[in-house]
């Protein structure tokens, strides 16, 4: 996501929560936030939680549940590049250009 568009997503997420809801914020979240909705987190008793999102605890277990076929992650991986195309892949992801979201890198095929 854009440094621009964080605080945008955020303030959307406080602005569609229940009252009494909670708001988690998972992963990188960086910069200062303007025109934080505070009068909304207050006024409607909302909790915010946030944190680093703890991939390594979960990534043996889910790995496991995409190879029995339990989950089907493909929904999100919208491009995929070869290993070598690495830099471009993250300057895409990073600028969120051609609408990219995840990207997978497959490295080459030994001959």
């Amino acid at each position: 996501m854009l440094e621009s568009d964080r605080p945008i997503a955020l303030r959307e997420a406080i602005m569609a929560c229940r009252s009494g809801g909670i708001i988690s914020v998972i992963g990188v979240y960086g910069g200062h936030i303007d025109k934080f909705p505070m009068g909304a987190v207050m006024n409607r008793s909302l909790t915010i939680k946030t944190g680093q999102c703890h991939a390594h605890r979960y990534m043996k277990p889910l790995l496991e549940r995409i190879q029995k076929g339990e989950i089907d992650p493909s929904f999100v991986i919208i491009h995929t590049l070869p290993l070598d195309e690495a830099p471009e892949g993250f300057a895409m992801f990073s600028s969120k250009a051609d609408n990219c979201e995840k990207v997978v890198l497959k490295p080459q095929q030994l001959r």
